[in-house]
């Protein structure tokens, strides 16, 4: 950071010494030159470069300074012709009106890029919420990366929400990446936060959320017209219940991964493991839900440990070398810690993505980790995997 902030004031001093140097190089030349050769019309170019370097108020006051030089006899062969100094004053003078009109432009422009940005990324925050860092006695994080240059986010959405059947939340993957995808992200998290509250069951919450992506995308036939498979969405539904039961209804997303070791023990403990629980339903939009879709119980959560889970684009980022992204080896290293910190998890897990692609992304990512700080109880963990008929 301070090597970031000193490189960046070189720069600025550069930058307003640049057309201060080049006008004592002009006149420098001009009086050492013995060829009789007028180089002051090179005065010219000084407003020009404080102009478009530094701003406006730099290039009138450089400007005015090189037209009283451009009048001043400078050498011998500036005492010789006063139409030449005359002349090159007033190319000055119209290089600095034309520097100055387009520099207001620029500004202007400039401004309204700035609104425009800080709009759209209003807009995008309100469509994906930052997380609160604690919810129904869980610890939070969440944290994305869009692959289109200047998106804030893409096709990637994670929310979480407490209700009184627990904590549930939800991450997804829509086709596409950048902002042609926000439209659908924003139908489906819509979607999600008013069915979470509403639904008694995960399967209620999965339908609404099924006819919000077909009304999205002008499906309105109730399911009796074929999905054409064009549009599709992964998404995995999750639910934290009140005795830290973990159950969940997955259509074609990567199942998430347990941390395990906490604060009982020592770093070299922490573990990740995938918490699969067998075939996912196809993704939203391929085929219609089943009738009973099968909600999955994943685990119980104990107290201290940590799930994380995350969209393809993390398992598929790829290196130069075409070699992908160790996701489970990455979690393991950055959950090196007791206790395991979400926040800390993501923010390592983000950037060791980012170091392995070298910065270049071709799918956006999301990722999402909580740990159970609930008190703990005498409740014997249950199976890792099976059905619960009821979700």
């Amino acid at each position: 950071m301070i090597r970031t902030k000193a490189a960046a004031r070189c720069r600025r001093g550069a930058v307003l010494a640049l057309p201060g140097l080049w006008v004592a190089g002009v006149v420098v030349w001009e009086l050492l030159s013995p060829l009789g050769v007028h180089f002051v019309q090179l005065l010219a170019a000084a407003p020009a470069i404080a102009c478009a370097g530094s701003g406006r108020r730099q290039c009138v006051l450089l400007g005015g300074g090189c037209a009283l030089f451009a009048l001043v006899p400078l050498g011998s062969a500036g005492r010789a012709d006063p139409a030449m100094r005359l002349g090159t004053c007033c190319a000055v003078l119209a290089v600095v009106a034309a520097a100055w009109l387009t520099s207001h432009r620029r500004l202007r422009l400039t401004r309204e890029l700035e609104r425009l940005r800080e709009i759209a990324a209003t807009a995008q925050h309100a469509v994906l919420r930052p997380l609160p860092p604690r919810l129904d006695g869980l610890t939070l994080a969440g944290g994305h990366r869009s692959a289109s240059e200047g998106a804030l986010l893409g096709g990637d959405l994670y929310e979480a929400l407490a209700t009184r059947h627990g904590v549930r939340l939800v991450i997804g993957d829509v086709r596409g990446h950048g902002l042609p995808a926000l439209g659908t992200v924003a139908a489906l998290l819509g979607s999600f936060r008013e069915a979470a509250h509403d639904e008694d069951g995960l399967p209620g919450v999965l339908r609404r959320m099924e006819r919000a992506f077909h009304r999205h995308l002008g499906d309105r036939a109730s399911g009796q017209s074929p999905p054409s498979g064009e549009d599709f969405a992964t998404v995995l539904v999750l639910q934290v219940g009140p005795e830290n039961e973990v159950t969940a209804l997955n259509c074609g997303h990567p199942w998430p991964h347990r941390l395990t070791g906490g604060d009982h023990r020592p770093p070299a403990g922490v573990r990740a493991e995938v918490l699969s629980a067998g075939e996912p339903l196809p993704p939203l939009g391929m085929f219609p839900l089943p009738a009973e879709p099968p909600v999955r119980r994943l685990t119980r959560l104990l107290p201290g440990e940590t799930l994380v889970l995350h969209t393809d684009g993390v398992e598929d980022a790829r290196d130069a070398a075409g070699r992908f992204f160790p996701l489970t080896r990455a979690l393991a290293e950055a959950a090196a810690s007791a206790p395991v910190v979400p926040a800390a998890v993501v923010d390592r897990v983000r950037a060791a993505v980012l170091r392995h692609t070298g910065g270049v992304l071709t799918d956006d990512f999301a990722l999402l980790a909580l740990r159970n700080d609930r008190a703990p109880d005498r409740t014997p963990r249950g199976p890792l995997v099976g059905s619960c008929p009821h979700g």
